[in-house]
């Protein structure tokens, strides 16, 4: 593998500054309360809310504000989002008086959670994606209590009106104004207007990272995510401008995104990094996005399509764009991604909003063992067994046997009695 663009040493965060602050927060948090969500909002955010529910007439409002244009991509993307979630519930079912053996019957339910938090992130940008991203499958799902929650605007005391229309598109029963690691201590621990939720679900900052991971346990989480990632296998095929466009996409989240191509053509990479340049000359959002690709981004060329399958697969990326003209032969030997885009037309943008695939996903590698939020996240498998009494007594002496071995000597009685 030849690098024609290298990355910049990463350099270690103060992990323990991080922990020691979170942990701070969900202290706080636990032990003030709803006083504690005020002083935050008003140190973060510049902002303070007597009450954090959003009412009814703010939801009005920003119905009032958003145009019908807007109105209509929402409802839009949200129909796509819908559309699967639901064919991916449709694909999940229940297992009924399975029997291994005469008289023995296993049976599994699908038992939705009872109540989620979807996390929206509102710093740089608002993100009424994810919003609609996260709601709807968990609506989708059953969950009989989905809360909302996302940081007012900065010096504000209000949602940004475009993400607080998706959040009740989507189907939000509770949205609440508040955001930050203090907003996933409220909602694993609970405070005087919150009640605590089961799961919490969403993309956030490195402190809501960090906060998830410390209150994980105390509450289900989706996954522990750092900063976005894309990588791209292109072949001197595909355009140049296009694979640009695609890597500045992804830049331009924030200063520690990463966008990796691998090609098999050095003059192809090389024109990739001249189109970089190009648009980077009038992004408006090129501040960021010219950071980022100065410090994380990579452009490398493989020798041959094994070296690029098995980096891809060691690599594991948030997102993964397979434009080559053996699409379809590499497409199988990818097993390590949380979302893929095969093909010049597949964008990964559009899965960012409304092709009806999820975009929050897993990253850090984490692709290795899990995918990303879908229905099955608000779902549960629960399983249930039935005998009859002939069933248990020929099943009695193999447990009984079994325990014995083990040295658990109650195991073995309690099935003896059934003997």
């Amino acid at each position: 593998m030849k690098i024609i663009k290298e990355a910049k040493p990463v350099s270690e965060e103060n992990r323990r500054d991080l922990e020691n602050t979170v942990s701070d927060i969900v202290r706080t948090v636990r032990e003030k309360g709803d006083q504690a969500l005020r002083d935050y909002g008003t140190r973060f955010d510049g902002a303070y809310r007597e009450s954090f529910r959003v009412t009814p007439e703010e939801i009005k409002e920003a119905y009032d504000k958003i145009s019908d244009e807007d109105l209509a991509d929402l409802k839009a993307a949200h129909a796509n989002i819908k559309a699967f979630a639901e064919a991916q519930r449709a694909a999940v079912s229940e297992v009924k008086d399975f029997s291994p053996m005469p008289g023995l019957y296993l049976s599994h339910r699908i038992i939705p959670i009872e109540s989620a938090l979807c996390y929206v992130p509102g710093g740089t940008f608002p993100l009424y994606s994810s919003a609609l991203m996260l709601i709807t499958p968990a609506k989708v799902a059953g969950v009989k209590r989905v809360c909302a929650a996302s940081p007012v605007e900065k010096g504000k005391t209000s949602i940004n009106y475009k993400t607080l229309v998706a959040m009740d598109l989507a189907g939000a029963d509770e949205i609440y104004g508040v955001g930050g690691a203090q907003a996933i201590a409220a909602f694993a621990y609970g405070t005087e207007q919150i009640k605590p939720v089961d799961l919490i679900v969403g993309p956030g900052n490195r402190y809501v990272a960090e906060a998830k991971r410390q209150c994980y346990g105390q509450i289900g989480i989706d996954f522990v995510a750092g900063p976005t990632e894309l990588l791209i296998i292109a072949d001197d095929h595909a355009d140049p401008a296009t694979i640009a466009a695609d890597c500045l996409a992804q830049s331009e989240h924030d200063v520690n995104a990463k966008a990796v191509l691998l090609t098999n053509s050095e003059e192809f990479g090389r024109k990739v990094i001249a189109a970089v340049e190009e648009e980077l000359s009038w992004l408006p959002t090129a501040e960021i996005a010219k950071v980022s690709w100065a410090n994380n981004a990579q452009v490398m060329v493989f020798d041959n399509d094994d070296e690029a399958v098995e980096y891809a697969n060691n690599f594991a990326p948030e997102h993964l764009e397979l434009n080559t003209v053996n699409a379809e032969e590499l497409q199988d030997r990818l097993v390590n991604y949380g979302s893929l885009f095969v093909g010049p037309n597949t964008a990964e943008v559009f899965g960012d909003y409304a092709s009806g695939t999820n975009h929050t996903l897993p990253t850090l590698r984490a692709a290795r063992y899990t995918g990303g939020v879908w229905v099955g996240k608000f779902l549960k498998i629960a399983t249930s067994q039935y005998m009859t009494r002939e069933a248990a007594a020929k099943l009695s002496p193999l447990v009984s046997r079994l325990a014995l071995g083990e040295g658990l000597i109650g195991h073995s009685e309690a099935a003896k009695k059934r003997n």
